[in-house]
């Protein structure tokens, strides 16, 4: 760092630079054994030369440690900067980041921290690296799944990767890196998360369970004993205080280990190998003195001890550059905050290595993901890991978070690294759902052996508090630095243990001084004179009123004990209202922690302080707490389950015998035995090594040893699954590539994205050759679902990576991922992954009409694939009705499909949102991005896309006009006529007469003649806007259609006052002509609305023969109209216009949007002579000649006329044109005078008035009806049609 610019920023690179923002490290004077010559540009290019090592776990880096008192020799070069240095080519204390004061307040200014800029401020502004994936990303199969992400689980994601497997490791906690972890005291109280057994002294337990799930620090409270750990992407490691020591032999040797395990330097192999990657040192002799190191000797001396005490080797480190697995490294500043999460990116956490290096080699971690069982597969190799996703808020639903779980497909391993408590809950969990294993699971639990206390204000200065940015020149330390080891030379191992100084979190700091002063028991020196009670007293005060930080004041000569021992293993775990529940009794009261006490107690007097137990055992009634949870999942000391739950390499039994679950292996400090008397770390390591290698032995797998050179966390691995071409990759390989690739755009864009999480219950049907897929269909399925118990379920969580894109695309989609269960289907719960939710969309069928739609395939725990689909419809009927629109908005219309061409549904049924989920799910909005102001944008965006499609829709009346489409859109099936005909009545009114072949040559063809209403044309039955019309549907059923253009139909001859009355004359010269074309055979008529009306006058008046006519099928009226309601009123007021004497005309929800917007090119006008006729008709209920006499013509004798003809008459149920007792009236007339042979009559329901033809689904609903009446009449009663694949014919046209 330039000297002359004490405000420049160090420019540092995470991914390649060795040039630290404490030191630049000079080609011309370097260690020749570790050669460095490295420059860089930036992260991600620029000019760059380096000369290393290289890198891999074989790196040769701290393979020289060979005992506890041992550490490797490294030396490196540094050039000089801003300290004297004794030695050129020693390691040396470097600057740390930010201001260095040394003031009794601490840091003055907030400036800068000791945060690493290479983690935070890289050159192109990428943030922290991220490592692990979106769970939106998980695929459904890995050949290993590894549980936590600690010393084991790093372990075996590493090597497991690096044998050529696909690995998924879950974690529980989050990801962060140095730079994130909290340091202020409501920082890190948001983190904690507190469960368990609240049982102080000989109360009765209280079950609590506060705090974040997946916060970063955890306390299980118990009955004697407590346990605080850490959750994280790395575990507990990114907690614990680094200290690397080998567990002695004698304790190795006893007879709770498994008999390969017993002998002499066993794991010595395996420690190595632990080295080579954590590279442990001791802190530097030449670094600054610490005074707690200082004070921990000293009562050394005093305790006669002074031979037992060394410093420890540990994983912080003590220079820069990459590590053993490629990752730039810091020195560490020395703030004591190990136990809170170390900011200054100098501790050898597994994030730094092991997991690093996993996913360099292609494994795939995804945080937040709480196992809570595993089951075998029921059908296929392997197991099934349940977990609950934490992830966008779905906390927020605390009865689903823990019962709609998640899983993964494990096909080969499953490596349990949980930490002891959670691989142990696991494991408890699973055994009761019906995996088999020991019943020793639960037992022989340990807290090592763990004490805590202080020596509460010496008569020296400690400094044992951490701080964010320590002085250089009053530096902290490491927690731990120094230990005073009274493992050896004892008769029984179980007398060993070990004493360590440790350190106060600045977290914790605010309320030290309180905590010691309020603690009961305290024990103070004995025979002081006054001088030093005031002295002492004075101390005390500073502290209290002064702050922590002050140089003479009590906290800050506190030592910190830190005791490892052993224990009488006596703890156990259970599972109480499905929660892990701790219970020690009697593990602080026992005569060696009385002893160890005492000793703490002697070495605090000595140096002239006050002794104080922890909080736990002072205040909670002598219980302990430990950092250091072990055993649960004990490894057997004569190989069966009988004494053990796993072999001596932490493969699981199946029950009592020596049979074990393949491939299902613990790897943490659960499979331990015993307490060890030392910090566990190395072990648990070292045994994680034994046991995957064996793995990966048994499986015939060969670990590949290439060594990584430097890592680039913010590119992308260098070996990931899809450079690999690994065979077990399963189907959804390019699905997931796809969501990987939108991914990645958006962080490349920066765009910011939001999500929420729902839960929707209900019940769906299940059964074969299910048909329909109206609004009733589903009603009727719910219903019957619900008798049979056939509950479902789905908790999804719907997340939106780009918000502008979910706002303004046309498709307003996003990503659906979580589970969905159903109580009749087979195989739940399924995975619902990458599936598609759009908001709002433009429903193109049916105009008007908003809906939210889930589509997703679904995979049942057997393999099974499905297809679910789900909509919700919001229209203008909800205008102005609060309960409507919330009826609507939660109402989900549900089917399941075969994943399969066919695509065959095997359930439909409905499912709704209850309020209360729908309150949860207000919890759960989430907004994402890269800063506050793009969260707030992102979210700002999303509501006000939401609230102003729910306005338009809720307050339709009020919503500006939507006006016809200027151009010819939508137009997707042009169906022009193969001939016009001009026709000429007698009247000399001249018409047209439009004619189509038919199209199918193998149907013997006969003639269908259509007659439209008033105001539209031929269009309505070969309307170009929707997939199939009338005249593409009977000319396929081997039907010569003709369609008139009459009088009053959209021709500018209709504007002279012409009438129903008078169209009959169009009617009959239409019939003469086709009868003069093709012969004087009968022809079947088909006629709608008004043309209805014309026709059946012609018929009644005679003026069209009756035996011209074979059949007859009228839609919504025939010779009876009756207006509606609605329309009825208004002909009482008076003549009106046309427009408004008729009312919706059809149901919105049948019409696609392209009829919709083109409608007006459907629709001419009709002239008031006309309305005024209808009027009359409408309201006398029966045709009528012209005004003024308007005489009826519904008289017997014209009635009699119809005798013998074929009728079929139907209204659309909906209908508020004319009402449906239009039909029923001729209905009942005709077979009162003819009888019932010759007649039919349908409510067509879920439709109107004209979307009967115009509908996008007629040709589904309502022309096979026409068609088989028109069939019977035509082709007789024998005749069969056989229905077309309407979707192939669609693609063929």
């Amino acid at each position: 760092m330039d000297r002359g610019d004490k405000n420049r920023k160090p420019t540092v690179s995470f991914a390649g630079s060795h040039e630290s923002s404490h030191n630049r490290l000079h080609s011309d004077s370097v260690d020749s054994t570790h050669s460095v010559h490295i420059r860089t540009n930036g992260i991600n290019g620029g000019a760059s030369s380096s000369q290393y090592p290289p890198l891999g776990y074989d790196s040769g880096i701290g393979s020289s440690l060979s005992s506890v008192n041992s550490s490797p020799d490294l030396h490196r070069s540094y050039s000089e900067t801003d300290f004297e240095i004794p030695h050129p080519h020693k390691s040396h204390r470097i600057r740390s980041f930010g201001p260095h004061t040394s003031e009794a307040g601490g840091p003055q200014s907030k400036g800068y921290s000791s945060k690493i800029k290479s983690y935070s401020d890289d050159a192109d502004g990428k943030g922290f690296p991220r490592i692990s994936r979106p769970v939106e990303l998980l695929r459904n199969a890995y050949d290993t799944v590894v549980i936590g992400s600690g010393y084991g689980g790093g372990v075996a994601v590493s090597r497991m990767a690096r044998a050529g497997h696909s690995v998924c490791l879950l974690e529980r906690g989050k990801e962060k890196w140095p730079g994130e972890y909290p340091s202020g005291f409501l920082d890190a109280m948001r983190e904690l998360h507190v469960s368990g057994d609240f049982s102080p002294g000989n109360l009765s337990g209280l079950q609590v369970n506060e705090g974040e799930a997946t916060g970063l620090y955890h306390l299980y409270v118990g009955k004697g004993q407590n346990a605080f750990v850490g959750n994280g992407l790395g575990g507990t490691s990114l907690l614990n205080a680094n200290v690397f020591l080998e567990v002695d032999h004698q304790t190795m040797a006893m007879k709770c280990w498994p008999e390969e395990l017993r002998e002499r330097n066993i794991l010595r192999k395996y420690y190595k190998r632990v080295a080579q990657v954590l590279q442990p040192q001791k802190y530097p002799e030449d670094w600054p003195e610490l005074p707690k190191l200082t004070m921990l000797e000293k009562q050394a001396r005093a305790l006669g001890l002074h031979e037992k005490f060394y410093r420890v080797p540990q994983t912080t480190r003590f220079m820069g550059g990459p590590n053993s697995t490629g990752v730039e490294m810091y020195p560490s500043t020395l703030t004591g905050m190990d136990s809170t999460g170390v900011n200054d990116g100098s501790k050898s956490s597994t994030l730094v290595n092991y997991l690093s290096d996993a996913w360099n080699w292609g494994a795939e971690m995804f945080c937040e993901c709480e196992v809570r069982y595993i089951k075998k597969h029921p059908k296929e190799e392997g197991y099934l890991v349940f977990f609950a996703w934490h992830g966008s808020k779905r906390g927020a639903f605390k009865n689903n978070i823990y019962e709609d779980l998640m899983w993964v497909h494990a096909k080969k391993c499953v490596f349990l690294g949980a930490g002891s408590i959670g691989t142990t809950e696991i494991l408890l969990r699973s055994k009761s759902l019906g995996l088999s294993m020991s019943e020793r699971v639960g037992t022989n639990m340990s807290g090592n052996g763990d004490i805590l206390a202080f020596g509460y204000n010496t008569d020296d200065e400690v400094n044992a508090v951490g701080r964010a940015y320590p002085s250089p020149s009053k530096p902290i330390g490491p927690t731990i630095t120094g230990i005073i080891d009274c493992r050896g030379g004892h008769d029984n191992p179980l007398d060993g243990f070990v004493i360590e100084e440790g350190a106060i979190p600045k977290a914790l700091a605010p309320l030290f001084q309180t905590m010691i002063q309020m603690m009961p028991g305290k024990e103070y020196p004995e025979g002081w004179n006054p001088l030093e009670k005031i002295k002492h007293a004075m101390a005390s005060a500073g502290s209290q009123f002064l702050g922590p930080y002050l140089p003479w004041g009590s906290t800050e000569k506190t030592q910190v004990y830190l005791i490892m021992s052993h224990d009488s293993n006596q703890a156990i775990l259970t599972l109480k209202h499905d929660k892990p529940q701790l219970e020690f009794l009697g593990v602080g009261r026992s005569e060696h922690v009385n002893y160890l006490n005492n000793l703490l107690k002697q070495a605090t007097i000595a140096v002239g302080g006050t002794f104080v137990q922890s909080p736990f055992y002072a205040a909670l009634g002598q219980q302990e707490v430990t950092v250091h949870p072990i055993g649960g999942a004990c490894m057997a000391q004569d190989g069966t389950g009988e004494t053990g739950v796993t072999n001596h390499v932490g493969e699981i039994f199946t029950g009592y015998g020596d049979e074990t679950h393949p491939g299902l292996i613990v790897t943490d400090g659960a499979v331990i035995p015993t307490a060890l008397g030392v910090n566990p770390f190395a072990t648990i390591t070292a045994l994680a090594e034994r046991a995957v290698e064996h793995a990966i032995t048994g499986l015939g797998l060969e670990e590949d040893h290439t060594k990584n050179g430097i890592i680039n966390l913010f590119g992308e691995p260098q070996h990931s699954l899809e450079k690999r071409h690994l065979e077990t990759l399963d189907f959804d390989t390019k699905r997931v590539a796809t969501a990987s690739a939108l991914i990645e755009d958006t962080k490349l864009t920066k765009s910011s994205g939001f999500g929420f999480s729902e839960v929707m219950s209900g019940f769906i049907h299940v059964g074969e050759h299910m048909t329909g897929d109206k609004e009733q269909d589903f009603q009727t399925a719910a219903k019957a679902a619900r008798g049979l118990c056939e509950a479902s379920r789905f908790f999804l969580s719907v997340k939106a990576w780009d918000t502008h894109r979910l706002v303004h695309e046309a498709d307003h989609s996003a990503m659906l991922t979580g589970t969905f269960v159903c109580a009749s289907l087979p195989g739940s719960p399924f995975m619902v992954q990458r599936g598609d939710f759009h908001l709002f969309n433009v429903d193109t069928q049916a105009p008007g009409t908003r809906n939210l739609t889930y589509d997703f395939d679904m995979t049942s725990t057997d393999g099974r694939q499905l297809h679910f689909h789900g909509y919700k419809i919001v229209d203008s009927s909800v205008a102005l009705g609060p309960w409507k629109f919330w009826s609507a908005a939660s109402t989900l219309y549900v089917t399941i499909s075969e994943n399969h061409p066919n695509k065959a549904v095997v359930g439909r049924g409905m499912m709704h949102l209850s309020a209360r989920d729908f309150l949860s799910e207000l919890l759960t909005l989430r907004p994402s991005g890269q800063s506050f102001w793009s969260k707030i944008h992102s979210t700002s965006s999303f509501m006000s896309y939401f609230f102003k499609q729910s306005a338009n829709l809720f307050f339709a009346p009020f919503t500006y006009l939507q006006y016809p489409a200027a151009t010819y859109t939508g137009y997707i099936n042009e169906t022009p006529p193969g001939q016009t005909i001009k026709i000429v009545a007698s009247d000399g009114v001249q018409t047209l007469l439009h004619m189509w072949e038919p199209t199918n040559p193998s149907i013997e063809t006969k003639n269908l003649f259509f007659i439209p209403g008033a105001s539209v044309d031929h269009q309505i039955f070969a309307l170009p806007t929707i997939e199939v019309n009338a005249v593409n549907y009977f000319t396929r059923a081997g039907y010569r259609v003709y369609v008139t253009v009459h009088r009053i139909c959209q021709l500018m001859v209709a504007v002279n006052n012409w009438t129903t009355f008078d169209a009959r004359l169009d009617i009959r010269a239409c019939l003469q002509w086709i009868r003069n074309d093709h012969g004087p055979h009968p022809i079947h008529t088909v006629a709608h609305c008004m043309g209805a009306v014309a026709f059946s006058s012609g018929l009644l008046d005679g003026t069209i023969p009756a035996a011209w006519i074979k059949g007859i099928t009228c839609s919504q009226v025939f010779m009876n109209p009756i207006w509606a309601a609605l329309n009825m009123a208004k002909v009482l007021v008076g003549p009106i216009p046309f427009d408004k004497l008729y009312q919706l005309l059809w149901n919105h929800r049948n019409l696609n949007e392209a009829t919709h917007r083109q409608i007006n090119r459907f629709f001419g006008g009709v002239n008031m002579t006309l309305l005024h006729l209808l009027m009359q008709m409408g309201h006398r209920g029966f045709v009528t000649t012209n005004a003024p006499l308007c005489d009826q013509l519904t008289t017997s004798s014209n009635i009699r006329r119809l005798k013998n003809i074929p009728i079929m008459l139907f209204s659309g149920g909906d209908n508020k044109v004319l009402t449906p007792e239009s039909t029923d009236k001729s209905y009942t007339i005709l077979r009162d005078t003819f009888g019932s042979d010759h007649y039919e009559r349908y409510v067509i329901q879920g439709y109107g008035h004209l979307d009967c033809w115009m509908g996008r689904e007629a040709y589904r609903d309502v022309y096979p009806l026409v068609r088989e009446h028109v069939d019977r009449v035509t082709r007789g009663e024998e005749y069969r049609y056989r229905e077309p694949d309407w979707n192939e014919w669609m693609k063929s046209v």
